[in-house]
């Protein structure tokens, strides 16, 4: 075949680190925005960007050249010193060291979608740890939770 052909749809979840809520609310539109302006940037294609105060949930098509680990990097290292350059209160914002990455068959990608556009009422029951362990549960993920959290 003469050329690459890439669906790759994935969810991703990262937090601040120590959970800290530092993603107040005034500033997660332009957070968010500015999160799927990366993605852009990178050849990903941005499906939505959200999350609740201490961490964040992207789902987007992975560009057909770029690496999900590479992609991150980009997207955690742009965004945290564009936080630190346009907010002057979080000076010490950081995003914790890794994240959590899910693959979505194109049939789950409205409800993907839907999950991560209602964060905040989900977020009014159940916390950020919780979430992330169901998840990881659901997907059949191992994991050791000492290591989970930084």
């Amino acid at each position: 075949m003469p050329q690459t052909l890439t669906n790759i749809v994935v969810h991703v979840i990262f937090s601040t680190r120590h959970r800290a809520p530092t993603i107040v609310e005034e500033i997660q539109p332009e957070l968010f925005a500015y999160i799927g302006g990366i993605l852009k940037n990178t050849g990903c294609q941005s499906v939505i960007v959200g999350g609740h105060t201490d961490h964040v949930h992207l789902l987007f098509v992975l560009a057909k050249d770029k690496s999900l680990s590479e992609t991150m990097r980009v997207v955690k290292a742009n965004s945290s010193k564009w936080i630190k350059e346009t907010f002057p209160g979080p000076q010490n914002f950081a995003w914790q060291a890794g994240y959590a990455g899910f693959s979505v068959g194109h049939v789950d990608v409205g409800r993907v979608r839907l999950y991560i556009e209602r964060q905040k009422v989900h977020h009014a029951v159940t916390s950020f740890q919780n979430e992330l362990l169901a998840i990881c549960r659901k997907e059949g993920i191992e994991y050791n939770e000492r290591y989970l959290w930084d």
